[in-house]
């Protein structure tokens, strides 16, 4: 199994209610992923689906993902969970996280993405270095792309 967590910060100089509006639109998120397709709202902040598609060394990845989110506390914090399943490669994956926004300082937004992760089966068997590596990679350029929506 290949598993971590991850945690990352930065203040928007926007009030928690526009940070909400942005970080709560699923279509824009899922446009800042780039191994993220076919996002379907099953029914806003509670069920959504959507389709993860990447390169892990020699296997493409397709995992069919459903995505509950298990508290939402506007315009404070979403948490949710995310699991799927890609058959042809027979790899599992989990994924907890969440989104906390705190005012700081007179107008500002400390914005914080936190969570952990999962993958378990052939994938991540021969591919955790690997696993790592993407993930880290495809949490800092969420972060980035937020940080640049939110100045």
């Amino acid at each position: 199994m290949a598993s971590g967590s991850f945690d990352r910060a930065f203040v928007s100089s926007r009030s928690p209610a526009e940070c909400w509006t942005v970080l709560t639109d699923v279509d824009q998120l899922a446009s800042w992923v780039d191994i993220v397709r076919d996002v379907t709202v099953h029914a806003p902040l509670a069920s959504y689906g959507a389709t993860l598609e990447d390169r892990v060394g020699p296997f493409s990845l397709r995992a069919d993902l459903d995505v509950s989110v298990t508290e939402a506390e506007e315009p404070r914090r979403v948490m949710f969970e995310a699991s799927g399943q890609d058959r042809q490669v027979g790899s599992r994956l989990h994924i907890r996280a969440g989104m906390d926004l705190e005012r700081s300082g007179d107008v500002g937004t400390r914005v914080r993405f936190s969570g952990t992760y999962a993958v378990e089966g052939r994938v991540a068997t021969l591919g955790a270095p690997m696993i790592h590596r993407k993930a880290a990679a495809i949490l800092e350029k969420f972060t980035a792309r937020a940080e640049q929506e939110l100045r």
